[in-house]
C-alpha cells in the first residue's frame, strides 16, 4: 500500500486472486482495470452496494494516477489459475459467515440449496491466510450448469449470448473481461448491481441491458457456467 491507500492485497490477495466477495484480478486487461478504478472514483460504482464495494470506492481515491497505473500493470500481467470447483447438488452444507466467506457448520448438517450459490474454501485457514492458492467448492442448484450454457451460448429473451462479448469460451475480448474459471458468487454479485443500478459507468451500459433480462435463477445459472 502507499498512504492513505491500503495494500490492495488486503482484499484482493498478492497475486490478484481474489476472494468471492472481492474480483479476480489475474489477467485482466489493464484497460478494463483503470476503467472501473475511474468509475469508482466517479461514485458510478460502490454506491449502496455491498461493503467491499464502499471499500473499493474509498480505496480508488486514495491511489495517486502512478499507483493506479502501477496496479494495472502489475495485475494485468499475473497468470490467471481457476480455483473454483462448481458442483450442482440439491442439498448443501449448512453454513454460516465468517471473515467474508460462508463457512461450513460444525456437525456437517445438510439443508436444501434453493435458489442459491453457497462458495466455500476447501480449506478456511488458507483463505484467512489470504493465500492466493486458496481453492474453493461452489454449490449450485441442479440443471445450472446446462441452463447457464444455453444462455451462454444462445441468448435469452431479449439478450444475445454471452458468448457474442465475453468470446466463445468466455475468456475476455479486448477490454471485455473475462469470466471462466471465476467465482460464481461474485458473477452473480455483479449482475445485481448491474440489474439495480448500483453498477453505472458508460461502459456497463451493456451489461445493464443484458442483466435486465434475467432472473436470479438465470444469474445464478450463467455464473455457475462460466465458474
Amino acid at each position: 500500500g502507499r498512504k492513505p491507500a491500503r495494500a490492495c492485497a488486503e482484499c484482493h490477495t498478492i497475486s490478484g486472486a481474489g476472494v468471492p466477495a472481492t474480483a479476480t484480478l489475474d489477467s485482466l486487461p489493464k484497460a478494463y482495470i483503470l476503467e472501473q478504478l475511474a468509475a469508482f472514483r466517479a461514485g458510478e460504482r460502490g454506491i449502496g452496494g455491498p461493503a467491499t464495494t464502499h471499500d473499493m470506492a474509498e480505496e480508488a481515491r486514495a491511489l495517486t494516477p502512478s499507483d493506479r497505473q502501477q496496479a494495472a500493470d502489475y495485475f494485468s500481467a499475473t497468470k490467471f489459475v481457476a480455483r473454483v470447483h462448481v458442483v450442482e447438488t440439491a442439498t448443501v452444507p449448512r453454513t454460516h459467515w465468517k471473515y467474508f466467506v460462508r463457512v461450513p457448520d460444525p456437525g456437517g448438517a445438510r439443508e436444501p440449496i434453493g435458489a442459491r450459490i453457497i462458495e466455500t474454501p476447501l480449506n478456511f485457514d488458507d483463505y484467512a491466510l489470504s493465500d492466493g492458492r486458496a481453492d474453493y467448492v461452489a454449490y449450485v442448484p441442479p440443471g445450472s450448469l446446462a441452463r447457464g450454457a444455453s444462455i451462454a451460448s444462445q441468448g435469452h429473451g431479449a439478450m444475445p449470448a454471452c458468448k457474442s462479448c465475453h468470446g466463445s469460451r468466455l475468456q475476455g475480448v479486448g477490454i471485455i473481461p473475462p469470466l471462466a474459471g471465476r467465482s460464481p458468487t461474485y458473477i452473480v454479485r455483479e449482475l445485481i448491481l448491474l440489474r439495480t443500478g448500483r453498477r453505472r459507468n458508460p461502459g456497463a451500459a451493456p451489461m445493464v441491458q443484458e442483466a435486465s433480462q434475467l432472473t436470479l435463477g438465470d444469474m445464478i445459472a450463467v455464473a455457475a457456467y462460466a465458474g
